[in-house]
């Protein structure tokens, strides 16, 4: 079998995603986030997510460092401040933070916030697994719809 990436990104373009920030803060509790569509649920018992981060990522180590993160679950108005956060160069502590209840920085106006605990790194090629036990969620913000990405472009439901 000759598998390219590209072939296998097509394939996996195929998959509609929810769209998310994921933020932190440095050790001068200055905000970071970037843009994530790799994450998902793990367990109900402890309750955890996974979120997938790219090795060659400049804030890997802000992550690391911290051991602590939210997710920020986008809705289908905020697609300007995905592209924010997706985009190299960009200053990543400006955006609308505010502290969440365990500390962590969260966004806001999005759905949903599910702020999390690392308890485990591991290994995926070049990615980086970093799975969360959830300490805090809010979804006060049901009535909007989520933002989606599906074969390289935002989708709404």
């Amino acid at each position: 079998m000759n598998l390219t990436p590209e072939q296998f990104r097509q394939a996996m373009g195929c998959f509609a995603t929810g769209v998310t920030i994921v933020t932190t803060q440095d050790d001068q509790d200055q905000p970071y986030g970037l843009t994530v569509n790799s994450f998902t649920s793990v367990s109900l018992n402890p309750i955890l997510v996974l979120v997938c981060l790219d090795n060659s990522l400049s804030g890997l180590e802000i992550f690391k460092k911290s051991n602590r993160f939210a997710v920020n679950v986008l809705a289908e108005d905020q697609q300007d401040l995905s592209n924010h956060f997706a985009q190299s160069g960009t200053d990543r502590s400006q955006a609308p933070y505010i502290p969440g209840k365990t500390g962590v920085p969260i966004l806001k106006g999005v759905l949903a916030t599910i702020e999390c605990t690392v308890v485990k790194w591991y290994w995926g090629g070049d990615h980086t697994i970093m799975i969360g036990e959830v300490q805090q969620v809010d979804s006060t913000q049901q009535n909007k719809k989520p933002l989606l990405f599906l074969q390289g472009r935002y989708h709404n439901l």
